[in-house]
């Protein structure tokens, strides 16, 4: 049952009057110059619930003091923006569920959040979500605002959200309250400046003193929101202003690493460990060189990250690797444009139900749907269409770059959709084409696979946003088909040693011709090539003739005219390929061309992939040895990396750094560096072997080692045989209910 609205009040009975009543679900939104201002309404409007027997709620998360004190009968809820936007919000509708209907609320002026690194799209974002849930329970809320500090993105929606939006004004001493926006409620004089005096608010009729009070409060002039930097933004432009003065030495080098910080923190991670490694090897002027090539505010997300510390970490240690590696000019749309989707389109809601284990995946396909037929509004479009505007009619692929994904301690390998885009058409297809892709991406965060695993890690309650890596796609145009030369997959530790002269700690690479993906995605189809880099033309093939069977016979490419991702045979990619170098990656098989010739004089496709020429008569493979090994010596542990390698005209070679994770192991995790074998005494070997590996080996501790003798069991019955199935069974079971125990038979 609703509140009698005859019974709500502001405490202050004139002020009732201007605003003809409360009703029930009244947001109000003060907007202040400071909470000095603020108060004077908090406190009667209090003091009247509470008198009422109303249950009064007061959110307290700012640093000034309290507006309602503890002992006055009121629920003080303690917050910590700080831990996050995700905790924050949840512990707020937490709390509005348990009180239900017909609650009274005050929160700290919620300008106090952008002191916290909330950007004005989350504040919009918490205000789109929480005004409307009070709304639907019948209470009242008091929110305050600072005047002509918000941009858009904060001014905006809640404006068009809120119920009563209200302008507070003080000159010589006096208050005056000027209702901007009373919704379903109208008087000849509601929308007029009004004066307190004393018990009364009073309309002010004289232009003379309207215009002393107006013009007597800080203005930001006929700029608009629209116009206004927003928090974010002016947190980067502070940080722009005191690089440029610090270089003119005129501030000092703890203002610019105050600076870098806030930063780091607020466009690049959160994650510590990963800000360990970005303050090692990033600038301030590396931050806001990234800022710059942001779309909205937020983080660039785990990829991102990866793929930025990656280029930064390789170039302090050698600058060489200024012209080995080719330049990236990527664009990250932040972590908050996400967000914002999810409020628009009215999925936030399932998302959170996804945080319980126990229901995770319920509602799940409902909400991946929804975002795939999700909307923007029109200014990201706009944003969006001046990215694309950029890169013109070049390949493009939008790439996932979770909060989560990639950094220490989840990988989300294959998880989460990157999409390719040829890029091809109008703009307005162009832009269609994009837009599809980052829906995809965005609803691949829904699937019953990422649930599943974010299960499994344990991360289901974290604050998971999805950025956006959008890159330009590294390659060549031939005819119509536009690939890189090579790509693949390289791992600073080796798990597929097949031959004793096989260092694992060298390194290894999966390399491929055309698009990387099927070095990363390893399709059951084809195969591709096995490169140790400190033997790189030792094969696991005996002859020729085992190459050519298990060598990469189907590519991954972008064909601009049907404007789409395709996969051809290589031999189709090289007759439609003209220019392409293809004694670089691929061999002549003499011998198949001689037989056919001999045979029936027809024409033979001569060539087999093999990269002899790229592994033995370039540096390649001692680039990437040395690439990897830079890059596991920094992350204090193996890692993997995606790349590119395209051929110049010259003659040399540019390797596309695209992505760089710390390794890891299905069901181990991260890969610890293992220790070499040569430094364990003879006498400290429990087991050794060697010859060929089938399938990824892996370094872990092994806890019990069951040993059967080979001469014994076959001497053994069925019956016998069963009994010893049955006894190891009980063996590997010992430690249940505990985890994560290792046996090796």
């Amino acid at each position: 049952m609703a509140t009698n609205s005859q019974h709500l009040s502001t405490g202050l009975p004139g002020l009732d009057r201007v605003f003809r009543g409360l009703r029930p679900g009244d947001n109000i939104v003060w907007q202040v110059d400071s909470v000095a201002d603020y108060i004077p309404f908090v406190k009667p409007y209090c003091a009247n619930a509470l008198a009422q027997g109303k249950q009064l709620i007061y959110f307290r998360f700012a640093k000034h003091d309290p507006l309602v004190s503890e002992d006055s009968g009121a629920q003080v809820f303690q917050l910590h923006p700080e831990h996050g936007f995700e905790t924050f919000i949840t512990a707020i509708h937490k709390v509005i569920e348990q009180a239900g209907e017909e609650a009274f609320y005050v929160f700290d002026p919620l300008s106090e959040l952008s002191f916290d690194r909330y950007s004005d799209r989350m504040l919009g974002n918490f205000y789109m979500l929480t005004c409307p849930y009070l709304f639907a329970l019948h209470t009242v809320a008091y929110y305050a605002l600072l005047k002509n500090y918000h941009s858009f993105y904060a001014a905006s929606p809640i404006a068009e959200t809120t119920q009563i939006l209200v302008d507070v004004y003080r000159h010589k001493e006096k208050l005056y309250v000027h209702p901007r926006k009373v919704q379903n409620r109208y008087s000849p004089t509601m929308h007029m400046l009004h004066a307190w005096e004393g018990e009364d608010f009073q309309p002010v009729t004289e232009s003379n003193m309207i215009a002393e009070v107006l013009t007597s409060a800080s203005w930001s002039g006929l700029t608009s929101s629209v116009d206004r930097p927003g928090t974010w933004t002016r947190s980067f432009l502070q940080a722009e202003e005191t690089l440029n003065a610090y270089r003119r030495r005129e501030a000092p080098q703890g203002k610019v690493e105050e600076a870098f910080h806030l930063g780091l923190r607020m466009a690049v991670t959160q994650d510590e460990k990963a800000l360990e490694l970005a303050e090692k090897y990033l600038t301030l002027s590396d931050v806001l060189d990234i800022k710059k090539r942001m779309v909205s505010s937020g983080l660039v997300g785990g990829k991102a990250v990866g793929m930025l510390l990656a280029r930064a970490i390789l170039k302090k240690a050698d600058p060489r690797w200024n012209e080995l590696l080719e330049p990236h000019d990527s664009f990250f749309i932040g972590s908050e444009v996400f967000y914002s989707f999810l409020v628009q389109n009215h999925c936030w809601r399932m998302r959170q139900r996804q945080k319980n284990p126990e229901t995770f995946l319920d509602g799940a396909e409902e909400g991946r749907q929804r975002m795939l037929m999700g909307a923007f509004p029109d200014v990201m479009r706009e944003r969006f269409m001046n990215l694309l505007d950029y890169f013109g009619q070049a390949p493009i692929i939008v790439r996932s770059s979770s909060l989560l994904e990639d950094n220490f301690g989840n990988a989300f390998a294959g998880k989460y959709e990157s999409v390719f885009c040829a890029n091809q058409g109008p703009r307005h297809v162009r832009l269609e084409d994009f837009l599809s892709a980052v829906r995809r991406i965005y609803a691949s965060s829904m699937s019953e696979e990422a649930l599943a695993y974010r299960a499994e890690r344990g991360v289901l309650d974290k604050n998971e946003q999805m950025a956006l890596l959008v890159q330009r796609v590294s390659g060549i145009q031939y005819g119509s088909l536009f690939f890189p030369q090579a790509a693949g997959v390289g791992l600073s530790f080796n798990p597929y040693v097949w031959s004793k002269e096989i260092d694992a700690h060298a390194g290894v690479v999966r390399l491929v011709f055309g698009l990387g993906t099927r070095a990363v995605d390893r399709t059951d189809d084809d195969y591709t090539r096995i490169v140790a880099l400190n033997a790189p033309t030792r094969r696991p093939e005996a002859g020729f003739d085992r190459v050519r069977q298990f060598a990469q016979r189907r590519v991954d490419v972008l064909d601009l005219e049907i404007n789409q991702f395709a996969t051809y045979d290589f031999m189709d990619v090289v007759k439609r390929g003209y220019g392409l170098p293809v004694s670089l990656f691929a061999t002549k098989d003499a011998q198949l061309a001689e037989m056919t010739s001999a045979r029936d004089g027809g024409e033979v496709f001569p060539w087999v992939l093999t990269f002899e020429e790229l592994l033995t008569e370039t540096p390649f493979a001692r680039d990437m040895r040395e690439m990897l090994h830079i890059l596991e010596e920094a992350y204090g542990t193996p890692v993997d990396v995606e790349f590119t390698v395209n051929f110049l005209k010259d003659g040399r070679y540019r390797i596309n750094l695209l992505q760089c994770r710390r390794l890891q192991i299905k069901g181990t995790g991260i890969l610890a560096p293992p220790p070499r074998l040569a430094e364990i005494p003879a006498a400290d070997r429990v087991i050794e072997a060697q010859g060929a590996v089938i399938g990824q080996s892996r370094v872990g501790n092994i806890d019990r080692l069951i040993y059967v003798v080979p001469a014994t069991y076959g001497r053994l019955s069925n019956s016998e045989r069963y009994e010893v199935a049955r006894v190891i069974s009980q063996l590997c079971h010992l430690d249940a209910p505990v985890a994560h125990k290792t046996s090796l038979l």
